[in-house]
């Protein structure tokens, strides 16, 4: 029997302030829908539900929801998108990627281009990845210096929270694959032909440094899982899994939100098309 999704949910938060070495979870998460059939067939529900949730987001236009998706390469942040959000209509959904900073982005502070990629009212937005690759790429490649990096942890949080205070929910993902499993994907975009251009020969410069991302990302998960905003550790070996995971969070994050539509200020009475 599949867990409630709340239940779902306490199982890979990340408590604030707790350690949580990823070494010590599972990335494969089989005690978290087992049977694929049913994983796959709830996504679906999940996501045709998310659709609707968010129209009523959209008509409130009162509050935002804001999901992070931080993960290493091939973690699947793309699929996680077209599985859990594919049903939703492309004016209450806005998906924003971080790649490298352009010289404009350069020229602010490292928040400038993310504050502006936030949802506004009555929307979904999605990161794929975010503002922590200034804490997880910058450090781990010594992009810039160890004190600048070390102050970024609490700008965050306060970003963050200033974020949760003014009507912003926000869910972060953190995609945990193995290893192995990252070696099995990257070999298939060499052998496959219709996956070659997802190759990029600088993701095995990331690989050689793999247990240096580990670290950075216990980090990250122990000091920027807050209150307003928990991380979330997502088993990502099975991608199906990690879709309903996701999908089943979201969903039951947008129905304790629980947006209504408005009430006009005129009864449909009072009108009458000829």
């Amino acid at each position: 029997m599949t867990k409630a999704w709340n239940e779902i949910d306490s199982l890979v938060r990340i408590a604030s302030g707790a350690k949580a070495p990823l070494e010590k979870r599972d990335p494969a998460g089989d005690d978290l829908f087992p049977d694929r059939a049913h994983a796959e067939a709830a996504t679906v529900e999940n996501a045709k539900a998310i659709d609707k949730l968010q129209d009523r987001l959209w008509a409130e236009r009162k509050r935002a929801l804001l999901v992070v998706l931080q993960g290493i390469d091939t973690s699947g942040k793309d699929g996680t998108v077209r599985s859990v959000f594919n049903q939703s209509g492309p004016l209450g959904v806005s998906v924003t990627a971080f790649g490298r900073p352009s010289e404009e982005e350069l020229a602010h502070d490292y928040l400038w281009r993310v504050h502006a990629a936030v949802p506004k009212k009555g929307m979904i937005g999605v990161f794929n990845r975010s503002h922590y690759e200034d804490v997880l790429v910058v450090k781990v490649r010594g992009l810039a210096p160890a004190e600048t990096v070390e102050r970024r942890y609490e700008q965050v949080n306060a970003f963050e929270k200033h974020l949760s205070e003014n009507g912003v929910t926000i869910l972060k993902f953190m995609l945990h694959i193995s290893k192995d499993e990252q070696r099995q994907r990257l070999q298939e975009r060499l052998d496959e032909p219709e996956k070659n251009w997802k190759f990029n020969p600088g993701d095995l410069e990331d690989r050689a440094l793999w247990d240096e991302y580990v670290k950075a990302y216990d980090a990250v998960l122990e000091r920027c899982s807050t209150a307003h905003a928990p991380w979330r550790v997502i088993p990502a070996d099975k991608k199906w899994r990690r879709n309903a995971i996701i999908s089943a969070i979201v969903r039951g994050t947008l129905e304790e939100m629980n947006p209504s539509y408005p009430k006009p200020d005129w009864k449909p009475t009072d009108f009458k098309i000829v």
